[in-house]
This record gives C-alpha cells, sequence and structure tokens, in this order.
C-alpha cells in the first residue's frame, strides 16, 4: 500500500491530530479513565508549572469539568500519560477520580514528540526546556536539525540557536530558565568563553541591560586592545582595573598611567547609555 503521508504538509499549523497515528480505537473517540492509573510521561519535555496558572486551570475544571481530553499510551497495569500533564494535575487537585483520555498506542519517539509539540503549539516551554526536549529527539532518535525543524514547525536556525542553549554556563542556562534574561540575552552571552559568562550575566542583570546593550557589552569585552607599540609592558594589575571598570560600567574603558598619575576614559555611545553611566557614577543620585 503506497504512503503518501511524505505529501502532507509539515509544521505545527498540522496539530496534534496529524502527527498521532490513526489506529483503530474500539469506541472510536475519548474514554474514561481513572486519574489513579495514570503514570507521568517520563519523556516530558517541560519541568516547570506556573502554580497560579496551575490553581486556574483547577477552578475551571472543578466548575466546568475537563473539556479537552488528554492523551494516554496504554500499558499492562494501566495508562502512561503523553499529552496533558496540566489538566492531570488540575484535575487530581479538584477532587476528579476519572478524566477523559484519547488511548493511543505509541512509541517513546512518538510520546518525546507529541509532548514536545504540544507544549510548543501553547508556548509552555521556556528556551532550556525546549533545547533539551531538542537534543532528546537528535541524540536518541536520529533527528537531523533540519528534519525536528520541519517537525515541529520551526526554522532549522531557530533550532540551531535554541540548542546553543545548551552549550552556555549553568548560571546563564538557571537565568534564561528563571526568566530573568531572555533567549536573546544568553545568545549574545554565548559570543563570550564559558569562563567569563556567569561574571558578565551578572552585569547584564544588574544593568538591565537590553539584548542590544548586551550585544554590545559583550562586543566590546571581545575587541582587542588598541596596540601601543610605544608604550612599555602594561602592570598586570592595572589590565586587571580596567578589566573589572569595563565590566561594572558595561562599556569600554581605557585607563591610561603616566608619570604624574594617569586618566580613566569612558566611552559611550548613545543618549540613554549616557545618562545610565552618569547614574552609576553618580550613586543613583541627579
Amino acid at each position: 500500500m503506497m504512503d503518501n503521508r511524505a505529501d502532507r504538509p509539515s509544521g505545527l499549523g498540522r496539530g496534534l491530530a496529524a502527527l498521532i497515528p490513526q489506529r483503530p480505537v474500539t469506541d472510536g473517540g475519548p474514554t474514561e479513565i481513572p486519574l489513579d492509573r495514570i503514570r507521568a510521561n517520563p519523556r516530558q519535555p517541560r519541568l516547570r508549572y506556573d502554580a497560579d496558572a496551575l490553581a486556574t486551570l483547577t477552578a475551571s475544571i472543578r466548575e466546568h469539568g475537563v473539556i479537552q481530553p488528554i492523551l494516554v499510551t496504554e500499558l499492562v497495569d494501566g495508562y502512561q500519560l503523553v499529552t496533558g500533564e496540566r489538566r492531570v494535575r488540575a484535575a487530581r487537585a479538584a477532587g476528579l477520580e476519572r478524566i477523559p483520555a484519547v488511548v493511543r498506542q505509541l512509541g517513546d519517539r512518538e510520546q518525546l514528540e507529541l509532548a514536545l509539540v504540544e507544549n510548543l503549539q501553547r508556548e509552555d516551554l521556556d528556551p532550556l526546556e525546549s533545547a533539551r526536549g531538542y537534543r532528546q529527539l537528535i541524540d536518541e532518535f536520529g533527528f537531523s536539525q533540519e528534519a525536528l525543524a520541519a517537525r515541529v514547525g520551526r526554522a532549522r536556525s531557530t533550532v540551531a540557536n535554541t540548542l546553543r542553549l545548551l552549550e552556555l554556563d549553568p548560571t546563564v542556562q538557571a537565568a534564561v530558565a528563571d526568566g530573568l534574561i531572555s533567549e536573546g540575552h544568553a545568545r549574545a552571552l554565548g559570543g563570550l568563553p564559558i569562563e567569563h559568562q556567569a561574571t558578565v550575566v551578572a552585569t547584564v542583570m544588574a544593568q538591565d541591560l537590553s539584548v542590544r546593550q548586551t550585544e554590545e557589552f559583550v562586543r566590546r569585552l571581545r575587541e582587542p586592545r588598541e596596540p601601543t607599540s610605544a608604550a612599555p609592558a602594561r602592570d598586570a594589575e592595572l589590565e586587571r582595573v580596567e578589566e573589572d571598570l569595563r565590566r561594572a560600567l558595561g562599556t569600554k574603558v581605557r585607563v591610561a598611567q603616566s608619570r604624574r598619575g594617569g586618566r580613566i576614559v569612558i566611552d559611550y555611545y548613545t543618549e540613554e547609555e549616557l545618562g545610565r553611566l552618569y547614574e552609576r557614577l553618580m550613586g543613583g543620585t541627579a
């Protein structure tokens, strides 16, 4: 029999139904199953759940019931959840004993893929959770970045950029997961050696830098110092002071010594940046 699935459009626009293998079921639709027989999905990419949103969903389920069935695969002694973790948690919190479910026989790859796609459709995953889900599909099931991008409805460059988050310092990854910085901030910080990223992300958060400002900050930290062929070798302590000032102020700083002292040159590029530097140097006073 000819398989014409290759002719179908790929991407999130198809919805979850198009990704679920169409095998016959006994009753042709959702059925009620006991909540106490449902096991968590060990391949669920989502790790964090907003307590307030979950409480709102619980109140809605208590009032109206579960409107959208969950998806499970049948086990010998019960069911394993594929998609619908929030609905299961909220239904239990609401005191329900049973929940509507669609039962399908799914392999490990299909379970991870469906869980990932559902959360991407709902924009429920933070960038690190998406990255870990992508990495799992690539490492365990042999997806290429191109095939994965087509499957989850993302551009290949988007998938590649998200995967690079896993190469960042754990401090930067934690800041992304906690919503303290955006994925754009993290990508900018990826331009630095990993041993410098924790220090710089602390500066980015302390100064509340935008993504553009973070990119500029990283660029200045990476650019080589201007050559001074006639100048003597610089003292290591002076180099350290200059580097500390550069990181603290978030801009290019040069310290020049002379026989009777020296000078500190602080660069700025916009009026907004001048105002920020003024407030920082003046201790926040006008």
